[in-house]
């Protein structure tokens, strides 16, 4: 039975206030909008997991660190002792290439498995030098990587689902609503056992602190959510959503918070996550442990 990981970068569980978008959004910020000591009523049965970022190190939790122990589960703050900012370092990369999730998926022969995003022409042409632990990821187990054909043959989801961006500079690909781009990925999820969509620019808002782009994008990223629940059978498809750390949920600062993140659980297997993650680490295992427990009653 299908798992799909929604991986939002920046979405952290904080206070309610003027500072948090998510606040300000109200309603339309569901199921994304998570605060301290409430219990958020969300939407499709989903269950909440408080989840700690900081993986017992000091300092900021930060996105190379934060993503390669979601994709992994080695606690890599822990094992190199500090938390990497941007893209992962050589040490990092090995973690990835012996841990990744994606491996340990190809191993474990259910398949087939996808990174649903899209990567620009330019990264086939010139790869940049430092790429992220998705990329990684992906690359450990030989899976190919999605184009901006498949994304224009509704095979793929940009970052900016919307590909209002790239429509901007001139790309031959179709804007889509958050609506359409969730009957993308929700048809990815339906035809692949494990799938994970990559969202990063809500971290962005957070880090210039501009309030009506958080607004903008976290309500789209809403309405996405929302359209993807709405459309994969949650009675044979886990649905998770998490992040690596805190930032959009408090605009007072252009830094990554110290706040526990979300992961949120439908479907299926929404039990099991929401008892078995509590930490980053856990995320990686969980999905093994869903995906095991399902072939083993085929």
């Amino acid at each position: 039975m299908p798992v799909l990981l929604i991986f939002v970068d920046g979405l952290g569980i904080g206070t309610r206030g003027r500072h948090n978008p998510l606040d300000l959004l109200g309603e339309a910020a569901a199921p994304l909008a998570v605060f301290e000591d409430e219990e958020p009523p969300l939407p499709f049965g989903g269950l909440l997991a408080r989840t700690d970022a900081r993986l017992g190190v000091e300092g900021r939790p930060q996105s190379a660190s934060g993503q390669t122990t979601i994709l992994t589960g080695v606690n890599v703050p822990a094992r190199l002792g500090y938390h990497k900012q941007g893209f992962p370092n050589e040490q990092m990369r090995e973690v990835l290439r012996e841990h990744s999730l994606f491996l340990k998926l190809k191993d474990l022969g259910p398949g087939p498995d996808v990174f649903a995003n899209a990567y620009h022409p330019q990264f086939f042409a010139k790869r940049p030098r430092w790429v992220a632990a998705t990329t990684v990821a992906v690359e450990a187990a030989g899976l190919p990587f999605r184009t901006f054909e498949d994304l224009k043959e509704g095979r793929a989801v940009f970052h900016d689902f919307t590909n209002r961006v790239l429509v901007e500079f001139g790309v031959d690909v179709p804007e889509r609503t958050p609506e359409e781009a969730a009957a993308v990925l929700a048809n990815l999820a339906n035809t692949h056992c494990f799938t994970l969509y990559e969202h990063f620019i809500a971290d962005r808002a957070g880090h210039e602190q501009d309030e009506g782009a958080a607004l903008d994008i976290l309500g789209e990223l809403a309405r996405f959510v929302r359209a993807v629940l709405s459309l994969v059978d949650l009675a044979r498809t886990t649905v998770l959503l998490t992040s690596d750390h805190g930032n959009v949920e408090d605009l007072s600062t252009r830094n990554h918070t110290l706040n526990p993140v979300p992961t949120l659980a439908w479907g299926r297997n929404k039990e099991t996550a929401a008892r078995r993650v509590r930490t980053l680490a856990d995320i990686t295992p969980t999905i093994l442990e869903i995906l095991k427990e399902e072939d083993a009653t085929k």
